[in-house]
């Protein structure tokens, strides 16, 4: 299947999934970063031009209302969830914005029939920086993966895991995965964020995001063992380079920020975001010129997530 290429115009951080009721769902943040939206269509081609309706606003002030960022619909404990990071103000304080980690559910079949609501905050027990949460289920385990600032590490945010003993409610302390220590993590800031979790020949693997959000934005990859403890640290390996970055020929730049869905067909896609120019005026934050593209996934020899270059 070949989709347009963008796939979406101006929308950042996509997340793209396929809901219990077999229908796709598209959701990402909006240039305006004030509310989430969402949209749905039988077929993955037909999510451009699905209908986007604003199921959340932020309101007008509270720890909450400002810079609604990267929200993640997914479906546990028998409901609809989006996770989001949200923050107080515009403020940037010690170097970073002050978001904190929150979700929304509606426990209706049709995630439109009925208002959603405002489930609360996710606590990890670390009052810093966090934001860029996601969820996967395996060996039936319930697990939130994220990106946090600690204060005695240098960098904006490392990822971290846990269990999930509801859809806002940590079942176990946070376990680091990853830190920022490789060059090509440290452009313009020291980064790992954006994690997304894909199942697959033996093997749990989560790309993620890394250094600032311009031309230098690419992916890493981390994975362990299917049958492995994925709450001990030691037990998940980090690959030594990126797998995608940015392709200068063809002019798509910072690819990154991913969700995996599967397609009508059984193959596996990236859904990224990327620009199509570097000459960004001010803070990359602001420009809101992240496209929705597509790719297919591939696998090496090892099973592990292949992506060769942004197309």
């Amino acid at each position: 299947m070949s989709y347009p290429k963008p796939f979406i115009l101006q929308r950042a951080d996509p997340h793209m999934s396929k809901g219990p009721d077999d229908y796709y769902y598209f959701t990402a943040s909006v240039p305006q970063y004030d509310r989430i939206e969402l949209r749905r269509a039988e077929h993955i081609d037909e999510l451009p031009s699905a209908p986007a309706t604003d199921i959340w606003h932020a309101p007008d002030s509270g720890p909450y209302s400002s810079l609604i960022w990267a929200p993640e619909l997914h479906y546990l404990f028998d409901q609809w969830v989006i996770y989001f990071a949200a923050a107080p103000n515009r403020d940037i304080v010690d170097g970073l914005f002050q978001h904190r980690m929150y979700a929304v559910g509606n426990k209706s079949k049709n995630p439109f029939a009925t208002d959603w609501e405002f489930l609360g905050q996710v606590d990890s027990g670390i009052d810093t920086f966090c934001l860029d949460a996601t969820h996967f289920e395996h060996n039936g385990q319930s697990y939130y993966v994220w990106a946090q600032k600690d204060n005695e590490i240098p960098g904006n945010s490392n990822l971290y895991i846990s269990t999930l003993s509801s859809p806002t409610q940590l079942a176990n302390s946070p376990v680091r995965l990853s830190i920022p220590d490789k060059p090509w993590e440290q452009r313009g800031f020291k980064v790992n964020e954006g994690p997304a979790a894909l199942i697959r020949n033996g093997k749990v693997m989560i790309t993620y995001s890394a250094s600032a959000t311009d031309e230098n934005y690419c992916m890493g990859l981390l994975w362990a063992d299917q049958d492995a403890d994925l709450l001990d640290a030691s037990n998940w390996h980090k690959s030594d380079e990126p797998i995608f970055t940015t392709n200068y020929n063809q002019e798509i730049f910072g690819p990154g920020h991913n969700s995996f869905v599967t397609d009508e067909q059984g193959n596996d896609l990236l859904v990224y975001h990327a620009r199509n120019y570097t000459e960004i005026e001010g803070d990359p934050l602001w420009d809101p010129n992240r496209h929705t593209r597509i790719q297919t996934v591939h696998y090496d020899n090892e099973g592990l997530v292949e992506l060769g270059e942004a197309l």
